[in-house]
Parts: structure tokens; C-alpha cells; sequence
């Protein structure tokens, strides 16, 4: 049955998410005839997924209205999601320079995305411009759901629960690493075929078709409960889908047989703590406090690799180019339209549906759900979707040495939150400080005022004087 609605999507030029939750929408015979409005403030790339999105509407007869803004508050009106896939760009550029002002102060980040410094960094570009939708959200359509791609996840979910009234819930994929590592672990019982070119979880061309493909076939197979904060999630349990075994036992054994070089942090990390952390090393390498010594070198030991910037901003122009040809040449979509889902389609669809549908990976504030993570912090667990929205599968305390790890991301995150939001110095320093990756206060100061004076135009709130 069909439940037309209005999807506001920003940041619908998104090199990540945009397209495949575009295409994914229009596909849906739920949301035929819906109101797609389209929203980017590059009015070139806005311009090349209006007509593409128009063209599929008509290929595939969607019956939607779509429409395209520059500014999201003309497109607010009437809408019941907002989808939320913007970014202060251009990030590649901000990304690799978050990076590289530390490193004057003898600082080395282990990848600088959403933790260490480069995470407050990247947090403060986007904190306020997002929070600026929620504001206008409440005025145009409060009742909305606003659904978050943009990272650092954690931290710009934090912001809009704690400065807004407005309903949120992020989405990441990442749970997608774990299934691969676990498949991998576990192929012959699965009867899985894994990729020679599956050596590691990083975010490179060399490296995650191969990971995909292993994924796709291992959630065919399994299923991994895990909770935690995003990016720093842990598998609570992993079950054959079919009979329900419990497979943990097993993979551990497996796992240790895998080669040493393959996720050298996560094994060491799983060894440790007792839970195996899902992320993948280079994003579970942001939230820890052994990978920054300068004197050990550990990001060597594990080989820990940085962004490729270079290769993933050139791909991203060259998408550009492709769509934009493809949609002057009436190419087969099947030939370059994403297969899958970001997760947009199913929170919306069964929303509206009031399915009571599993989502294995939603970031909502916590009830309560880990009793002994605070109340109210964003946090990444399985939900449940219906017509009352996403509602938090409870899944108990985490152990105490995992759950101290989360809690200092959390206190970091709302510090930052909270300093951005206020443009306070102090909080915005104590946020840098409880850092994990971060051991000086002098450095600390130091990092601080670089990456206020270089962001200067995107940090308006701390310039107010």
C-alpha cells in the first residue's frame, strides 16, 4: 500500500549517501507518489541530481513531485523526514588539514575523522550549520524525523538532542565491517567465498569491494547484535540466522587462527577487553588511548592507514561527471545506480507503515537501553521502527572497561557540543583535553588556537567578540 509523504533531502548531491538513498526512495512502491525535495548548496550538483532523479521518477514511474532548493528552509514545509547528508567542504581538503596542523606540535592523529582533534575539528564545521535545519525544522515541521548521515556522527546527533526539540536518529553502515570480519572468520562454516583482495576494513578502493562482497554474504548468514557509541561499537552476540546457534564461541576460535597482520588492533583490543569491536581498526584506532605515542609508534605496529584524500576527492568530481553523462545518454540505470540501501528507505518506509521493523544499527539517545552509559547520550544499538518512530532495543550494562571507554567519547562529545554551540574556549580546550589521543596541555592550547584562527570562517560562534 502506498503512503505518499514529503522526504526533504539535504545535501542531495552527497557523493556518499545522497545517491543511493535518492534511488532507494524512488524504487520504494510504499512511497510512490511522495514529494521529493532536493536540497544543496552547490546548485551545479543539484542541478545534475534533479535531472536525474526526475528522468528515474519517470522510468520507473515513482509518481513523485520533486522538486530542487538551494537553501533547505524553502523545501521544510509540510515535510515529515529530513534527510541529512551535508558536510562543510571541502572535506577531503578540511579532513587532510585537521590532520596536518596537530602534526606542527608533534601531535600524529591516527586518522583525525571523528576522534582525536581532528574529530572536534570536523565537529565544529558541521554542528552549526545542521543545528540551523533543527532550528528552522521546529518552525516549518516540528513532528519531523530527522535522519543523520553526517559525521562525526555521535557528536552531530548529540547537538540537535541537546539544542533542539527535533526527533533524531543517525544511520551508519559500519556494523557492514563486522559481518565481513566475521565472515571471513567463519567462510568455510558459512560456506562464504572471500576475495584474495580482503586483507583489511580501511575505507580504500584497494580494499572495501572486496569487503563488501564478503559482508553481503555473511548478514545472508548471521546475525550480529552489537552496541556501543558509532564507530565504537561491540558485538554483544552473533547468531546463526536460520537456527539461532550461537556462533561466538566458534569465531573466537576461528578468529585466532585468521593471520596476525589481518585487524592487528582489533585483536588485540578483542584479546583485552573480551568483546570483538566491530568498526575495523582504522576508525576503532580513533577512540583509543594507545595508538599516539610518539616514541613507540604504534599506528606502525598496527599499520594503521590514513584517508587516501586525494584518490576519494578525484572520484568524487569523476561521479559528477559520470552521472551527468549518464543522465544526458539515457544510460541503463542498472549499469550505475547503487544496489543498496543507507537505511533512509526502511526508517521511512516502516514509519509509515507502522511495521515494527528490526533496524540492527540506529543511533537514538540512550533510556535507558545501556543502563550504565548516561542518559540522554546518543548511542548506537538495534531498533525497533514503527508508527511511534525508533525506540531502542534494550540490550543491558556493557562491561565496565568498555562502557569507560564510551563514556569518555561521550564526555568528549557533548564538551564539544556544548562549546561549539556557546563558542566557549574552556569547554572547547576540556574537549581536546579528555581526548584520548591528546597527553599536553600545551599542545592541547596550541592545537586549539591553530584550529581557530585556519577555521575562523566556519566557527563563527567563537569569534562573536
Amino acid at each position: 500500500m502506498s503512503h505518499p509523504t514529503k522526504i526533504v533531502c539535504i545535501g542531495a548531491g552527497s557523493y556518499s549517501f545522497g545517491m543511493t538513498t535518492l534511488v532507494s526512495l524512488l524504487r520504494s512502491d510504499a512511497l510512490k507518489g511522495s514529494e521529493l525535495a532536493l536540497v544543496d548548496r552547490n546548485a551545479e550538483h543539484l542541478e545534475i541530481m534533479r535531472k536525474l532523479i526526475a528522468w528515474l521518477n519517470e522510468v520507473w514511474d515513482a509518481q513523485m513531485t520533486v522538486t530542487a532548493y538551494t537553501h533547505h528552509r524553502e523545501a521544510l514545509p509540510g515535510a515529515k523526514f529530513v534527510v541529512n547528508a551535508t558536510e562543510v567542504g571541502p572535506r577531503e581538503g578540511l579532513w587532510e588539514s585537521d590532520y596536518t596542523i596537530p602534526l606542527k606540535y608533534g601531535l600524529r592523529q591516527p586518522y583525525a575523522e571523528n576522534g582525536g582533534p581532528g574529530g572536534f575539528a570536523h565537529a565544529a564545521r558541521n554542528i552549526m550549520p545542521i543545528l540551523e535545519i533543527a532550528w528552522d525544522m521546529e518552525k516549518h515541521c516540528p513532528e519531523a524525523w530527522f535522519i543523520n548521515f553526517t559525521n562525526p556522527m555521535q557528536r552531530v546527533c548529540a547537538a540537535i538532542h541537546r539544542h533542539s526539540k527535533i526527533k533524531v536518529v543517525g544511520l551508519c553502515h559500519q556494523l557492514g565491517a563486522g559481518y565481513a570480519m566475521v565472515g571471513k572468520a567463519l567462510q568455510k562454516e558459512l560456506d562464504i567465498i572471500v576475495p584474495e583482495q580482503f586483507i583489511s576494513t580501511h575505507a580504500s578502493p584497494k580494499y572495501s569491494p572486496a569487503m563488501g562482497i564478503t559482508s553481503i554474504q555473511a548478514q545472508k548468514k548471521i546475525k550480529i547484535t552489537a552496541a556501543g557509541v558509532n564507530h565504537f561499537t561491540w558485538m554483544l552476540a552473533v547468531r546463526d540466522r536460520q537456527t539461532g546457534e550461537d556462533l561466538y564461541p566458534l569465531f573466537r576460535n576461528r578468529w585466532e587462527s585468521l593471520p596476525e597482520a589481518f585487524e592487528p588492533l582489533t585483536r588485540r583490543v578483542f584479546n583485552a577487553f573480551g568483546l570483538f569491536p566491530i568498526p575495523g581498526d582504522e576508525h576503532l584506532c580513533e577512540y583509543l588511548p594507545w595508538v599516539s605515542d610518539p616514541q613507540t609508534k604504534p599506528w606502525e605496529k598496527y599499520e594503521l592507514e590514513l584517508y587516501e584524500w586525494q584518490i576519494h576527492s578525484q572520484g568524487r568530481e569523476d561521479n559528477w561527471v559520470e552521472l551527468d553523462k549518464a543522465t544526458e545518454n539515457r544510460v541503463d540505470p542498472e549499469q550505475f545506480i547503487p544496489p543498496a540501501s543507507e537505511g533512509a528507505l526502511e526508517i521511512i518506509e516502516n514509519i509509515q507503515n507502522d511495521s515494527d521493523f528490526y533496524w540492527e544499527a540506529v543511533n537514538i539517545p540512550n533510556a535507558g537501553h545501556i543502563p550504565n552509559l548516561p542518559e540522554g547520550a546518543i548511542i548506537e544499538l538495534p531498533g525497533l521502527v514503527n508508527a511511534d518512530g525508533v525506540t531502542g532495543i534494550p540490550v543491558g550494562p556493557m562491561p565496565e572497561g568498555i562502557a569507560e571507554l564510551l563514556r569518555r567519547e561521550i564526555t568528549v562529545s557533548h564538551l564539544t557540543v556544548d562549546a561549539v554551540v556557546t563558542g566557549d574556549r574552556q569547554l572547547a580546550l576540556q574537549a581536546l583535553l579528555l581526548d584520548p589521543v591528546v597527553r599536553d596541555l600545551d599542545i592541547a592550547q596550541a592545537i586549539l588556537d591553530d584550529y581557530l584562527i585556519t577555521y575562523r570562517e566556519h566557527l563563527p560562534t567563537f569569534w562573536t567578540e
